[in-house]
């Protein structure tokens, strides 16, 4: 399955892009251990809802090695249940950074999983896990981006 969430953020392209590369564990949400070097396995949460009251799964996340060009960067990621991993997809995306302007980007998450538990899987998948994977996908985008914004721009945020 495919899936995309993506959100703007304005600021300079090079600041943000500097600070998605520099530490990771700045931006990514939940983030319980920091990345000295890529390909480092992470451990957070993803999920969706209120923080306290929504549907989290502890996950680890490893980051690839960044793929740069003018206006535009890419960084492989991938996460996987810590636990029970057989019953909940692995992800594997790209971040996307993308100048759409002078002070304007877009932050995207482009990934494709397998529904775990061969056809059972994909049936629920098609019932009502992938609106779940949907929810998630976009929580995590929108929780790279603020602290991407508060960093850009920290009067407007405050």
């Amino acid at each position: 399955m495919f899936i995309r969430s993506y959100v703007e953020i304005p600021g300079p392209f090079a600041e943000i892009e500097n600070d998605l590369l520099r530490r990771p564990a700045k931006w990514l949400p939940t983030v319980a251990a920091e990345a000295e070097s890529w390909g480092v396995h992470l451990l957070g949460r993803v999920g969706f809802g209120p923080p306290n009251g929504g549907v989290y799964r502890s996950v680890q996340i490893e980051l690839g090695r960044p793929i740069r060009s003018p206006g535009k960067m890419v960084l492989p990621i991938r996460w996987h249940a810590a636990r029970a991993q057989r019953l909940f997809p692995v992800m594997e995306a790209d971040l996307e950074l993308t100048a759409l302007g002078p002070d304007m980007n877009q932050l995207a998450l482009n990934g494709r999983y397998d529904p775990p538990l061969g056809a059972a899987g994909k049936l629920a998948d098609r019932a009502f896990m992938h609106r779940v994977a949907e929810a998630t996908v976009r929580r995590f985008v929108k929780g790279v981006a603020e602290p991407l914004s508060r960093i850009a721009h920290p009067a407007a945020m405050s």
